[in-house]
């Protein structure tokens, strides 16, 4: 034996990065919740139009809230 020791595991650190290279937190949970904004601008719309219920503007938000919740509970690998 050589006295010398095997190396142990790597650790990696992951960053994710936004458009412009450097390192972003949360940018691209908040642009998932932006993508929501259309479709609640047309939900609240038909239901001030009285084209659909309440009900409607009622599934919007909880289709932005599932979309906040996912994206929050998504593991990035940070800490």
């Amino acid at each position: 034996m050589t006295g010398q020791q095997a190396p142990g595991p790597v650790r990696r650190e992951h960053r994710s990065r936004d458009s412009r290279g450097g390192t972003g937190r949360g940018g691209h949970g908040w642009m998932m919740i932006a993508c929501c904004v259309p479709m609640l601008v047309i939900a609240i719309a038909l239901v001030a139009a009285h084209v659909v219920s309440i009900g409607f503007l009622a599934v919007a938000l909880a289709c932005t809230a599932m979309m906040a919740l996912m994206m929050r509970g998504m593991g990035h690998g940070g800490s």
